[in-house]
Parts: C-alpha cells; sequence; structure tokens
C-alpha cells in the first residue's frame, strides 16, 4: 500500500540541528597537568580558567608559587592540595581575577585544584584540575638525631637537623621546624656549624629534660628552598622519650667520676684522663653521649696525635666528635685514680668500663669539670649546646624569640 499524501500546505519536520556545548578552557602546562570535567555556566559563558606560575610562565617549576586566573569573569574560590590534602595558602587579587599562592610549590609533587568562578551575568561555573610541578634539580637532605625512632634518650639529648648542603636561608627552613612534648618544654633551636663544616640546627630546653618526656619533631621541608636553588624533596617526622636522669660528673682533679641516677649518687669510679699539656689534656664541659661504640680501632694518626698507638679499644662511648671517649683502659691500669696519663679520653679499668657501658644510654651527660690546659671543648665539637648559656643559646635561632 502507497503511504498517504502529506497534507496540503504542510511539509515532513526536519532534523534538529546540533548545538555545540559551550566548555570552559582549562589551564594547559607544560607540566603533567590533567584537567576534569566542569559544569557549564547557569547563565552566560562559562569562566575560562587557566594554570601557570605568579611569574607569568606555564611551567611550575619547583619553588615557583601557583597562579590560577580567570577570563570572561572572576574568581570566587580556589582550592589547591597536595596528595596529603594539605591546603596551598593562597589568596584573590586584581579583583578576583587571579589567585597566587602565599607559599611556593614543592618539586614533583602533584596537585589538586578546585575553582568556583563566577561570569558577569551572575552565571558559576566549577573547574577541577591537577597539574605536577617539576623535580628539582638540586636537593639537600637531612640526618636527624636521635638517629632512631621511638628511642629512648638521656636528659642532655637535643633534637639535631644536619644538613648534607649549606643552608643559606636558615630563617626559611627554621620555619618550617617543629618540636612538640607532652608537658610544654620550653626550648629553643640553635644553628652551628659543626666540626666536618656542615650546617646543623638543634633545638635544646632551658634545662635538662624531665624524665618522662615525650618529644616529637615535625620537618615539613618539602618544597623548601634551602638556598641557592636546592630544595628538600620530603618531610620528616622523629619522636623519642627521654629516660631516667642520668648524669655522669667526671673530675680531672680527684680523677674519680660518680654516677648519679635520678639526683642520687649510684656508684663512684677512678679514671685516668689525659695528660697535663697542651696537647694531650682532656676538654672540659658538658658533653652528651654521642654514641655508645662497643669496641673499636683507636689511632692516633686520625686525631692528628703525634705519639702513635694503635689499639683495639673496647666499652668506647663517644663524647665529643674529635674522637674524646670514656672507654676501658687496661693497658693504664696502674695508672687510674691516680695519674691523668692518657691521650686525652677517660680510661677506666675493664670491670668499671664494663658496668659504665653497661648503664649508660645516648645523650647522658658527662659532666667534666676540673684543671684542663686546653679548657673548654667547642660548641661545635660534638653536641656542645650546654656549653653555651641559654641567653646566648637563643640568640642562634635564626627567627626572633624563638621557644
Amino acid at each position: 500500500m502507497s503511504p498517504a499524501p502529506a497534507p496540503h500546505g504542510h511539509r515532513p519536520p526536519r532534523l534538529a540541528r546540533a548545538v555545540p556545548a559551550l566548555v570552559p578552557l582549562l589551564g594547559i602546562l607544560a607540566l603533567t597537568a590533567c584537567g576534569g570535567p566542569a559544569a557549564s555556566a547557569s547563565k552566560g559563558d562559562p569562566v575560562r580558567v587557566s594554570l601557570g606560575a605568579a611569574n607569568g610562565t606555564r611551567t611550575v617549576k619547583a619553588g615557583d608559587k601557583l597562579r590560577v586566573s580567570a577570563a570572561g569573569g572572576s574568581l570566587v574560590k580556589v582550592v589547591v592540595t597536595d596528595p596529603k590534602g594539605r591546603r596551598l595558602p593562597g589568596g584573590l587579587g586584581d579583583g578576583g581575577k587571579v589567585w597566587t599562592s602565599g607559599e611556593p610549590t614543592a618539586p614533583g609533587t602533584k596537585y589538586s585544584v578546585a575553582v568556583e568562578a563566577k561570569n558577569a551575568e551572575g552565571g558559576t561555573n566549577e573547574v577541577k584540575e591537577s597539574l605536577t610541578t617539576a623535580k628539582a634539580d638540586k636537593l639537600n637532605k637531612v640526618e636527624l638525631s636521635p638517629g632512631s625512632q621511638g628511642a629512648t634518650v638521656g636528659v642532655a639529648q637535643p633534637v639535631s637537623v644536619a644538613f648534607d648542603f649549606p643552608v643559606t636561608d636558615k630563617a626559611a627552613v627554621e620555619r618550617h621546624l617543629k618540636v612538640t612534648t607532652d608537658n610544654g618544654t620550653t626550648g629553643s633551636w640553635g644553628w652551628v656549624k659543626d666540626l666536618s663544616g656542615k650546617d646543623r640546627v638543634d633545638w635544646r630546653p632551658k634545662e635538662y629534660w624531665k624524665p618522662g618526656t615525650k618529644v616529637g619533631l615535625r620537618a615539613d621541608l618539602n618544597g623548601v628552598d634551602s638556598g641557592g636553588g636546592r630544595y628538600f624533596a620530603k618531610d620528616y617526622d622523629l619522636n623519642f622519650t627521654i629516660g631516667a636522669s642520668q648524669v655522669i660528673k667526671v673530675d680531672l682533679d680527684s680523677k674519680h667520676l660518680t654516677f648519679n641516677e635520678n639526683g642520687k649518687e649510684v656508684k663512684d669510679i677512678p679514671f685516668s684522663a689525659g695528660k697535663p699539656d697542651a696537647q694531650h689534656s682532656t676538654w672540659t664541659g658538658i658533653f652528651p653521649l654521642l654514641a655508645k661504640e662497643g669496641t673499636i680501632n683507636m689511632n692516633s694518626e686520625t686525631v692528628g696525635l703525634g705519639d702513635a698507638y694503635d689499639k683495639m679499644v673496647r666499652d668506647s662511648m663517644k663524647l665529643t666528635s674529635s674522637g674524646t671517649y670514656a672507654h676501658a683502659a687496661p693497658w693504664n691500669a696502674d695508672k687510674v685514680g691516680r695519674v691523668n696519663n692518657s691521650s686525652g679520653c677517660i680510661g677506666l679499668t675493664d670491670a668499671d668500663a664494663d658496668w659504665l657501658y653497661s648503664k649508660v644510654r645516648v645523650g647522658d651527660p658527662f659532666e667534666v669539670t676540673g684543671s684542663s690546659v686546653r679548657g673548654r671543648a667547642a660548641e661545635n665539637n660534638g653536641f656542645g649546646d650546654w656549653m653555651v648559656d641559654w641567653s646566648q643559646w637563643q640568640k642562634k635561632s635564626a627567627l626572633p624569640s624563638s621557644s
């Protein structure tokens, strides 16, 4: 059957013409960038959003501040977060046309960017995008002390951060370091150049730690420029506990030391210290124990002494970076308690060295007093933070009123 003819004066309906949808212009970066879907404006054209560095380049390098800019309207809200959910702070400018981060971006980090925008007609749209910043060409790394997570240490142990490369912007680095305690311990950062020539910053309490204190370090250094375009590429955390108060009082004149626990004398131990001359006498001062090294080889050539010795020494307790130890000295047993006759170390009998070594922990202070031709050790010879009185130590911070 033939189809019925169309009524006179009517034409068959035509297919509707497709109308292209309007989409916002997402930022195109020279780095890795992925655009997400954006909702169309409720009325009028959507605001176009682009990303780049605050210096005007599209490429966001390590240390650049991020810029989000709008065309065809203004920005209402910008939220930038890193993979850990931490927000990159920033603010709007130029009448809402631009948002600029208040801090530099971190190297090699993927940021998520969420934008709310409004056009001239009052229509709104949302844009979501992500970008990954370039890796830094030069990096700086750190070494933390105490070196073991969750360690129990002595009452004189500082929180210490040593840097592989020089830190020329010390204030910028120090702002990203935070020490917390469970009892509100008062302390301050102080910068030193250690005996190896490396920059180091230590946080020491005003007085010896209270036993049992829980201490935490948070170093939010990822993306921080330590100076000269050398960046940190990660954050660091450290937690440790202060043990019982163990103070070793060393009297060079009496040639006896006392081991004191929680303010009470536990044991008196005779020793023989360094010969009373400019080359061998034992340094005085307060020395937090740096390490328990057990049996080690001691060679005079490594510490610049002219008289040759090369011995395997047991119960070695390191006090200075330059090589001062308390240790067993059986070859000098007849001098212990009578004559200072060593090359600068604190020599003990085997039995007393065994006992002391079993008791001490890293961070316990050895308080060395008495007559010494060489006098007080330099503050950078080990953890010499306690060689400096509190008011002078506070001045070593790169920031005012550090606490």
